[in-house]
């Protein structure tokens, strides 16, 4: 007659050996896929204003919201719509004289407010930036381009990814001497980045000559295919 511990092994031994069995994966060829879809930007932001010195205060501050008036003023008349258009920043501060011993005293005062303006038509961003420095902005600069349909265009490149993937593991498939089958898994690494092409020369003077460029849109995937003995 066995020991019931010794029994009480070989069941447990029975018991674990479906679980072991299940735990093994599929053979498989796992290969990162990759694909760019380059598009031209539909809509473009840009920060303006003006930066006013004065010996007071009060005399900064109102000349600089005097300047920005006619800017907010010309961003109407270049078609902008106030919803397409805030304050990005606005400040106040003193002045000092330089290279002074000890404390230095206030010499004057500085007033500066910035705008971010988002433009939908990207041909009219020349025509933008000549409004603001015509109207007296004296602080242009910070242009982006962007994709308002980013999706549409990485919903392509996810296409042509899961295309490169396999074509990589038919390769791989083939040198090994087996058959490519079935997807086991497909996963998106990371989250797509447009990779900025776009630049704009000499922003600060009117007449500037705008570059709007193209958007790469970046996919990369990693797949895993099963494989089975070449029949």
């Amino acid at each position: 007659m066995k020991h019931p511990l010794a029994l009480a092994v070989v069941a447990a031994t029975w018991l674990a050996t479906p679980a072991l069995a299940q735990t093994v994966p599929p053979p498989a060829i796992s290969v990162t896929g990759e694909a760019n879809v380059s598009v031209a930007p539909d809509q473009a932001q840009i920060d303006g204003g003006v930066t006013s010195d004065a010996k007071t205060a009060r005399e900064a501050s109102d000349a600089n919201n005097a300047a920005m008036g006619k800017v907010l003023l010309a961003l109407k008349g270049a078609g902008i719509e106030e919803k397409d258009y805030q304050t990005s920043r606005l400040s106040l501060q003193p002045q000092f004289a330089p290279n002074r011993a000890g404390p230095s005293p206030i010499v004057g005062y500085r007033a500066s407010n910035r705008v971010t303006v988002k433009i939908r038509d990207v041909t009219k961003v020349a025509n933008v930036i000549d409004a603001l420095v015509g109207a007296g902005a004296n602080d242009v600069g910070g242009i982006h381009f962007s994709v308002t349909q980013a999706s549409k265009y990485l919903d392509e490149a996810r296409e042509k990814a899961v295309a490169d993937a396999r074509r990589k593991a038919e390769i791989y498939a083939k040198t090994a001497g087996v058959t490519l089958g079935e997807p086991l898994s497909i996963t998106e690494e990371g989250a797509p980045v447009p990779l900025h092409r776009g630049k704009m020369a000499a922003p600060m003077a009117a007449g500037a000559p705008v570059a709007q460029g193209e958007e790469t849109l970046s996919v990369t995937v990693l797949v895993s295919w099963a494989i089975k003995p070449k029949e």
